[in-house]
């Protein structure tokens, strides 16, 4: 049976250990084009579009990240990937979260999470979440994406990555993206998942984020047993993009070391 998911996979058949890039809301798997093509040649990524997104199905309704993870968990299985390393950046970090629970460290061999932060929701953002998905429902991608934009990425980031981010973010289906909002609205408490985590883990930040400021990757660094901070100057959101050789930099030391470990 094939894949759910649409996906990327490279298989350059190395004993490296694999990496799974989980992109963030309400973009698709084309936001990690830096990453694969620097990790690609030397070892095995698999980047997919996570339900809703890019040209995976839709499924309307409401998408909980334990859902998510599974899908993903899916495509491992048919992709015959026993180990990797889950890296996500803003949702993706916390469906990353999710995956370590579900798969647990015999499978998940290093964690990255990249602008994301492990609290549970609030009721101010449960309300917040499901009115976004309301409005998305009823006027479309194109008036949020405009609005966001400034906050997705710094104001002097380039004009090629604004204009790939934006059009991510409109590209997206309005369907796809409300039913994340909606179960991200009943979002657990991963705190005490980071704090029994038993594997390596990076937490890399923009220095400017407003969504997932410093201080929510310094409150998970602290949590994880063993983990590594990484702040990205002169990018917000979406560092990967605005400072690709910061983060793949980042990105690299650490998996050289899972490497060494496993």
């Amino acid at each position: 049976m094939p894949p759910f998911l649409a996906y990327d996979d490279n298989d350059p058949h190395t004993a490296r250990i694999p990496l799974l890039l989980v992109h963030g809301h309400p973009f698709d798997r084309t936001m990690w084009h830096p990453q694969q093509t620097t990790f690609a040649a030397t070892r095995r990524v698999v980047a997919p579009d996570l339900r809703g997104y890019g040209t995976s199905p839709v499924t309307p309704g409401r998408t909980p990240l334990s859902r998510f993870a599974a899908d993903l968990g899916e495509l491992l299985d048919a992709l015959s990937v026993r180990t990797c390393v889950v890296a996500g950046l803003s949702m993706g970090g916390q469906i990353a979260m999710e995956c370590y629970d579900r798969l647990g460290p015999e499978r998940v061999r290093g964690l990255v999470l990249a602008d994301t932060f492990a609290d549970p929701e609030t009721p101010e953002g449960r309300r917040a979440r499901n009115a976004m998905a309301d409005r998305l429902l009823r006027e479309g991608m194109r008036g949020y994406a405009d609005e966001v934009l400034a906050k997705m990425v710094a104001p002097d980031a380039r004009p090629d990555v604004k204009g790939h981010v934006h059009r991510m973010m409109t590209a997206t289906h309005p369907e796809g993206a409300a039913a994340a909002l909606r179960g991200r609205a009943e979002r657990p408490d991963y705190r005490p998942l980071l704090a029994k985590a038993t594997v390596p883990a990076l937490v890399v930040v923009g220095a400017d984020d407003e969504y997932t400021p410093v201080s929510d990757a310094e409150a998970m660094h602290a949590l994880l047993p063993d983990s590594t901070l990484r702040i990205i100057d002169g990018a917000s959101h979406m560092p990967n993009l605005e400072r690709p050789a910061e983060f793949n930099r980042a990105l690299g030391d650490f998996l050289a070391r899972v490497d060494e470990e496993s």
